[in-house]
């Protein structure tokens, strides 16, 4: 059974999936609604309430309802569904932590170099504002609360929807899709969007996509887990901006009081970085038959192979 069909080993009655894909969507929709239904001048008092807080608080007061959020999809996977967090997680026998620490090191090497590139070719956008004691703070918080985000964003996003909607739909290209759409959609309100433009949008759905890529290829959700848990945990400890989603005490701060990217700068990472790291993956866990697992029908097995598969082909490096 691959990554999708793990779905089947559970209940899986419409209602079950729409009630709980909305008790754990609601904040992402409550937040869009928001979003399309607020006025410009509305939204930028509601961010400025936000910066006039403690940037620690209000990154604790961002982060919290992921935490109510994950424990209660958790739940209602294993009581309403009555199947394991590990059929939600994997198709393994058992959560690869290795893929995990892998793909976290991958994005965190990447980035850092990436923006130690930037910092030497133009050091003027930037300017450090290290404080070692609200630095600390700020990397507790950030270790402690954001492996819950990034958690409901996976489980909920590549886990659950995808799974389900991959055995309604009898295919993996549309729940692929969807998702990532969803993704990016779930983004369209952070602070990022209005500054720079839609073109962010690109970056969000782009983003939405390669993680859905790596765990249909991989089978689980393991390399997306790691990569996206390095890509927030930087976001929040190494630069922030007066315009960003994250208010936080980053060793560094851009200068400008307005975002100053380029297109090619938000394109970047969609058509530069994500390919050579799914170029990576792809050699160091010798994924193959790329247009079945990307495209390819859902079959609801038998009941004799309603079993959890090993991955031969894994190479832990």
């Amino acid at each position: 059974m691959d990554y999708i069909q793990q779905a089947y080993k559970g209940k899986r009655e419409l209602w079950m999936f729409l009630l709980t894909a909305f008790l754990i969507s609601g904040i992402f929709i409550l937040n869009f609604i928001t979003y399309l239904f607020t006025s410009k001048e509305d939204m930028e008092a509601a961010y400025e309430i936000m910066k006039s807080l403690p940037s620690n608080m209000s990154l604790i007061i961002n982060l919290m309802p992921f935490v109510f959020l994950l424990g209660l999809l958790f739940v209602l996977v294993k009581y309403l569904h009555q199947r394991s967090i590990l059929s939600l997680t994997t198709a393994r026998k058992k959560i690869d932590f290795k893929r995990v620490f892998f793909s976290f090191a991958i994005i965190t090497c990447i980035t850092i170099v990436s923006f130690i590139i930037a910092f030497y070719l133009d050091p003027t956008q930037v300017e450090i504002q290290f404080n070692p004691t609200k630095f600390l703070i700020l990397f507790i918080i950030s270790v402690l609360l954001f492996p819950f985000q990034i958690g409901l964003e996976e489980y909920l996003f590549r886990g659950y929807l995808m799974q389900h909607l991959g055995i309604i739909v009898k295919n993996k290209w549309f729940p692929l899709i969807f998702t990532s759409l969803l993704f990016g959609i779930a983004h369209s309100a952070n602070p990022e969007v209005a500054e720079i433009g839609y073109i962010t949008m690109v970056f969000y759905i782009g983003t939405g996509l390669f993680l859905g890529m790596i765990t249909l290829m991989d089978n689980g959700l393991e390399l997306a887990l790691g990569f996206h848990l390095g890509n927030n945990l930087l976001a929040a400890l190494l630069v922030t901006s007066d315009w960003s989603a994250l208010q936080t005490d980053a060793i560094f701060k851009y200068t400008a009081e307005e975002a100053n990217i380029s297109i090619m700068e938000i394109l970047a990472p969609v058509l530069l970085f994500y390919p050579i790291i799914l170029f990576i993956f792809s050699k160091v866990y010798n994924w193959s038959n790329w247009k079945e697992k990307l495209f390819g029908k859902v079959i609801e097995p038998s009941k004799e192979t309603h079993t959890i598969i090993t991955d031969t082909t894994d190479n832990d490096s």
